[in-house]
């Protein structure tokens, strides 16, 4: 069940607005509102989220959308109209927060962007999330998370040489989600402080530059790619796959050389492994790892896959089995631990899993995912506008007449 103890999530009583399509904000807004804020979504009439016609997998809703909108509130507004201006100023008026990944230069001419939003109400936190930034011979374009990751070379680091690979996970878009709420969360202490919000910039491709890390610093200080090794890593070594005797596959890693020592010696039983001079450092093992390899994957070969990890446990060396993600739907460390839970949506109950923290000081929302426009009448109401005013705007979202008793 959701951690905590009862007490209200951190962020209560903060309300973020959204101007948000796709992952990277989305996935920014979600953790925001897993912490307790009321995240309104502004959506399109009629069509909403595009992400919501990806799939109709969980029982006729998209993964996608499923994932990525729990804890929201859903307003349909055509924020191109005039209309609709007055009821999104009074909305944004309400907002601690403002997120937005519209397509390059749409929101500076909606009047949306960060810094005008800022200049406008001084106290407001507002993102602009983006795949190149601001400046630079790239900002127009758009970016999604493949071309990104493509941009900015990772998928030059993985797969094999001559076969690159797109990592599976979307880490341009959630590594960009992340880090615009780790922004927001640091503006919003700072104005605890010192009374003034914030205008930031999030942008995928420094995103995912800053993740490659080590591999972007080696390659400007050596002059050299470094090879993408498939399921394995480029700086220690040994580290990877191996085939087991009944047809699983077993994941092995050292991370130093008293790691190396136990296994080789107490794992593979290769003494003469461990007292190899030729061996005895990180690097030297980097450069001779087809031969380590070869030994650690004979060895395994002769194995079941219980029998390795169980020799991996005793002698402490880091191990894991290979799953495909069908695997790990029922995997024990979520079952065993309660982290699979329904929340509502407009089609019932569909899974979702808690969000990566836990803590007894509170406990962690879990509402419906909303459908398209489904709050837009409560939240005009709630805003003060006329009945009429929100007549005519729920009419202009298509949204149906309010039933009579």
């Amino acid at each position: 069940m959701p951690d905590g103890s009862g007490a209200p999530p951190p962020l209560a009583g903060l309300t973020v607005v959204s101007f948000e399509q796709a992952v990277a904000a989305p996935y920014c807004t979600r953790l925001l509102g897993d912490l307790g804020a009321r995240v309104v979504k502004v959506e399109r009439p009629g069509a909403g989220d595009f992400t919501r016609a990806y799939d109709d997998v969980a029982d006729g809703l998209a993964t996608h959308f499923v994932w990525l909108n729990r804890n929201k509130e859903s307003l349909a507004l055509d924020v191109k109209a005039p209309a609709a201006r007055a009821a999104l100023d009074r909305l944004l008026d309400t907002a601690d927060v403002v997120v937005q990944n519209l397509a390059p230069g749409a929101a500076k001419r909606l009047g949306l962007d960060a810094a005008g939003l800022v200049a406008a109400r001084p106290r407001l936190v507002a993102v602009d999330m983006s795949g190149y930034g601001t400046g630079g011979p790239m900002d127009h374009r758009r970016a999604y998370d493949l071309l990104v990751q493509a941009e900015a070379g990772a998928c030059a680091t993985t797969g094999e040489p001559g076969r690159p690979a797109k990592p599976g996970p979307p880490v341009a878009d959630v590594g960009s989600g992340l880090q615009a709420a780790v922004a927001i969360l640091a503006a919003l202490v700072g104005r605890g402080v010192h009374g003034r919000g914030a205008a930031i910039e999030v942008s995928m491709f420094d995103t995912v530059t800053d993740f490659l890390g080590f591999a972007l610093l080696h390659a400007r200080y050596s002059g050299r790619e470094r090879p993408p090794i498939g399921m394995s890593s480029p700086v220690v070594s040994p580290y990877g796959a191996y085939s087991t005797r009944d047809g699983r596959i077993a994941v092995l890693g050292t991370t130093n050389d008293a790691e190396w020592q136990r296994l080789a010696r107490q794992v593979v039983d290769r003494p003469d492994l461990a007292d190899d001079p030729a061996l005895a450092t990180n690097g030297q093992r980097c450069e001779q790892r087809g031969r380590i390899d070869a030994a650690i994957g004979e060895w395994a070969r002769g194995r079941d896959l219980a029998d390795v990890l169980a020799r991996a446990d005793a002698a402490g060396i880091g191990n894991a089995v290979y799953n495909e993600v069908l695997d790990v739907v029922e995997h024990p460390q979520l079952t065993g631990r309660g982290r699979w839970q329904e929340v509502g949506s407009p089609v019932g109950p569909v899974a979702s899993l808690l969000p990566p923290w836990t803590s007894d000081a509170w406990t962690t929302p879990l509402a419906p995912v909303p459908a398209v426009g489904e709050h837009t009448r409560a939240i005009l109401t709630e805003l003060g506008l006329p009945g009429g005013e929100v007549d005519a705007l729920c009419a202009a979202a298509g949204l149906p007449a309010p039933t009579t008793a």
